[in-house]
C-alpha cells in the first residue's frame, strides 16, 4: 500500500470515528431532551392537577359549621393562612392568587361561620359582606341512599311543614322548572322523561344543611340541596363528557351502586358487574329497583316481587331504569365512572355485609345456596 493510500485510509477511519462520535452525541442529546420534556411535562401536569384540586372545596359534602376569627387589619395573606389553618381551603397561596385574579377586596374582620364545602367565591362573598357567625335556627341532615319520600319525611321532622306539603313542592312543575333554569347543567330535560316517578329523585345532595330563618319557605329548604348537587356534579362534567354519558345516566348508575352497597362492599366491583351486564345486554337484575317499583322498603325481595310491572324493574327491563332510585354520595359517584376491570356478572350480599362476586350463574347459585335462605 502506497503512502498516499495509507493517508487516505487513515482519513476515512478518522472521519468514520468522528461520525460515530457525532451519532453518539446526538443520541445522548436526544435522550436528555426527551427526559427533560417528560420531566417538564410531569411538573406541568402535576402542577395543573394540584392547582385544580386546590381550587375545589375541601370536602363538598361536609357542611359542619367551623367558627373562624378574622382579626382587624388582617392582610389577604393573613386571611388565607387562617382559612388554611382551619381547613376551609386547601392552599393559602392558591387562595391568595385567586383573590388577586378576581381583584377582590374590602374584606371585613369578625367571627365567621364557614364550612368545608364552600367554594372560593362563597368564602370571598361572605368576607366582603361580613356574613358573621350566627346560630342556625335548625338543620336538616340528608344521608346517602335516601329517596324523595324519605327526604320529605326527614325535612318534616326538622321544619314546620308536613310531609305532604314538602312532597307537593318537590313535585311542583313550576318549582322544578325554576330550578331547571337556575341549574341547567344539572337539571336537564331527562328529568321529565317518560316513566320518571319523581323528577328530582336522586338530585338532592346528601349532606347537613343549616337554616338561619325560623320558618324558611319549603323552596328555600330544598334549593340548597339542588345547588350542592350541582356544584358536586360540576366536578365530574369533564369525565362525563369524555365517557359520553349524561348527568342523568350518571346519577342513575350511582344510585344503583349506592343502594346495592353495604359498608363492606367494594363499589368499584359492583359498578363493574353493572357495566359488564350492560355490555352483554343482560338485565341488571338489581333488587333495589324492584323495591322502588313496589314503593316498599323491606329486607328481602321475594320471587313474586320480581314480577312487578314497572319500567323500574330491572329484572324485566334491559338497561338502566328511567332515572335514579335514590340520592348517592361521592364514593358511589366515583365508582359509577371508574368501575374495576373484572369478568364478574353476579354478586350477592351475605348477612354479615360481605359481598361475594362471581362470574357465572352456576357459581352464583352455589354461593346463594350457602348464604341466602331460599324464598
Amino acid at each position: 500500500m502506497s503512502e498516499k493510500d495509507s493517508k487516505k485510509d487513515s482519513f476515512h477511519s478518522k472521519l468514520l470515528e468522528k461520525q460515530n462520535e457525532a451519532k453518539v452525541v446526538r443520541k445522548i442529546v436526544l435522550s436528555v431532551f426527551i427526559i427533560l420534556i417528560i420531566v417538564f411535562s410531569g411538573i406541568i401536569g402535576g402542577g395543573y392537577l394540584y392547582i385544580k384540586s386546590a381550587l375545589e372545596p375541601v370536602d363538598p359534602g361536609n357542611q359542619k359549621a367551623v367558627k373562624v376569627t378574622i382579626p382587624i387589619g388582617s392582610s389577604v395573606s393573613t386571611i388565607s393562612n387562617i382559612l388554611e389553618k382551619n381547613d376551609i381551603i386547601k392552599d393559602a397561596r392558591v387562595f391568595k392568587y385567586y383573590i388577586k385574579f378576581k381583584n377582590a377586596a374590602d374584606f371585613q374582620a369578625g367571627e365567621y361561620t364557614f364550612n368545608k364545602s364552600m367554594t372560593f367565591n362563597e368564602i370571598i362573598e361572605n368576607l366582603q359582606q361580613g356574613v358573621l357567625m350566627e346560630e342556625a335556627a335548625f338543620q336538616v341532615t340528608i344521608p346517602e341512599g335516601r329517596q324523595i319520600e324519605e327526604i320529605a319525611s326527614i325535612i318534616s321532622k326538622n321544619a314546620p311543614y308536613s310531609e305532604a306539603e314538602i312532597l307537593a313542592t318537590l313535585t311542583d312543575k313550576s318549582f322544578i322548572q325554576k330550578m331547571k333554569e337556575k341549574y341547567p347543567e344539572l337539571l336537564t330535560d331527562d328529568i321529565f322523561a317518560k316513566d320518571i316517578k319523581y323528577p328530582l329523585e336522586g338530585y338532592l345532595y346528601p349532606a347537613t344543611y343549616p337554616y338561619y330563618k325560623d320558618k324558611p319557605t319549603i323552596e328555600e329548604i330544598i334549593e340548597p340541596m339542588i345547588k350542592k348537587m350541582s356544584e358536586v356534579v360540576g366536578n365530574y362534567l369533564p369525565q362525563l363528557e369524555e365517557k359520553n354519558v349524561s348527568v342523568h345516566w350518571f346519577l342513575t348508575m350511582a344510585s344503583l351502586i349506592e343502594e346495592e352497597a353495604t359498608e363492606k362492599a367494594d363499589r368499584e366491583k359492583i359498578s363493574s358487574v353493572f357495566y359488564n351486564r350492560l355490555e352483554k345486554k343482560m338485565p341488571l337484575q338489581t333488587d333495589p329497583t324492584v323495591l322502588y317499583a313496589l314503593g316498599q322498603h323491606k329486607d328481602r325481595v321475594l320471587y313474586k316481587d320480581l314480577e312487578v310491572d314497572s319500567p323500574y324493574n330491572t329484572y324485566q327491563n334491559e338497561g338502566l331504569p328511567p332515572g335514579p332510585i335514590a340520592n348517592a354520595g361521592e364514593i358511589s359517584f366515583n365508582a359509577a365512572l371508574s368501575p374495576e376491570k373484572t369478568d364478574y356478572l353476579y354478586f350477592l350480599a351475605t348477612k354479615e355485609g360481605e359481598v361475594i362476586f362471581t362470574k357465572t350463574l352456576e357459581e352464583h347459585n352455589i354461593e346463594k345456596n350457602k348464604h341466602i335462605i331460599e324464598q
